[in-house]
């Protein structure tokens, strides 16, 4: 089983969600970095359960115990390995998933491949808990980004059917950090109320974040298989639910012309802009100066209170599933920080693998 990610920055998940603790190690950071460890902690908790009624009930504190990699809030150049220990488990809850598998969930997949050995326990590492220890490689890589004048960050823009504004593509707002990032108190009530009418149902829902990057210079990434879009997708595509993701204008470029999707090129302060950004940052793989925004479609939490049509893997027939737990009616909002962590660690170790 492979959990590492990265060229130059490697950072290795380990853990499952019920096992002791969770954690990352991440090899290749530079020596001599001040690791603000409050924000860091900040950050951590936008993604914590149990702190909305749009979350999971389960409780955890998540904070990192550093293990190396760190002298007095400095990194010293040796592979930095963190922990976060879980305390909030309910393994008992999971015990009737090994032979009857939850629709959506990796619980089926997990037996074939790994079998009696899988660990079902909270869906084990295939669990959204493994997160939290992108989260910590992610919160350290956003503060050297930012001491580079380049800053990430991420919103929601739908929930089931509603939607929320997006980003300005040419001066993305990166300002709303929250534990529900909209950009009105009306586009909130009516992001959560889709959420709460699934949860209330018994059911759960799905929706999108929108992610940019700004402050990024012209001439990051390569072409074909190493281009910036490939390297934030196999990052993205690591987390949990997410089942889509598109750059600038995405998917409706299918329906534009040359015309209307082309940015025309302009001269701005001594430096080449485009007038629009449907490409979103992006031109043959490599960056073009202009924000760089992306969008990932999240899929509806597969564990849900309805009953479920599965099969009894023992007996080989089909078999009604009630899932027990605790689990988000909609994963979406605690998702948001995680594709910041997510894009932050892709820039990252693209630069300093340039």
């Amino acid at each position: 089983m492979s959990s590492t990610y990265g060229e130059k920055l490697k950072i290795t998940i380990f853990g499952q969600s019920h096992s002791a603790a969770i954690g990352v190690t991440v090899e290749g950071l530079p020596a001599g970095i001040s690791v603000d460890t409050e924000r860091l902690a900040a950050f951590l908790s936008r993604r914590a359960p149990g702190k909305d009624p749009t979350a999971t009930a389960r409780r955890e504190a998540d904070e990192p115990e550093f293990l190396s990699g760190l002298s007095e809030g400095v990194t010293c150049g040796a592979p930095l390995t963190a922990i976060i220990r879980n305390t909030n488990t309910r393994s008992g809850d999971y015990s009737n998933l090994r032979d009857c598998p939850r629709p959506g969930h990796a619980d089926y997949t997990a037996s074939v491949k790994y079998g009696e050995a899988h660990d079902i326990a909270g869906g084990g590492h295939f669990s959204g808990r493994l997160t939290a220890p992108l989260c910590i490689a992610g919160g350290i890589a956003l503060q050297i980004l930012e001491g580079m004048g380049i800053s990430v960050g991420a919103h929601i823009v739908r929930i089931g059917n509603e939607k929320a504004e997006r980003y300005d593509p040419l001066s993305p707002d990166l300002s709303i950090l929250d534990t529900f990032p909209v950009k009105s108190e009306e586009e909130e009530a009516r992001l959560r109320g889709e959420i709460m009418a699934a949860k209330e149902a018994g059911d759960s829902v799905g929706g999108m974040i929108e992610c940019a990057v700004t402050g990024l210079p012209a001439g990051l990434g390569d072409p074909m298989f190493d281009g910036m879009e490939n390297r934030i997708a196999k990052i993205v595509f690591g987390i949990p639910a997410v089942k889509g993701l598109e750059f600038g204008c995405g998917m409706d470029c299918a329906q534009m012309r040359g015309s209307e999707s082309n940015d025309a090129f302009r001269i701005k302060d001594s430096r080449v802009v485009t007038a629009t950004n449907n490409a979103g940052g992006i031109l043959g793989g490599i960056t073009n100066g202009m924000p760089l925004i992306f969008r990932a479609a999240i899929k509806p939490t597969p564990s849900i209170a309805i009953e479920q049509d599965s099969v009894s893997l023992s007996e080989m027939k089909e078999k009604k599933l009630t899932v027990k737990g605790r689990h988000d009616p909609c994963i979406v909002p605690r998702a948001v920080p995680v594709m910041e962590a997510a894009a932050a660690l892709a820039v990252l170790d693209c630069i300093l693998s340039k």
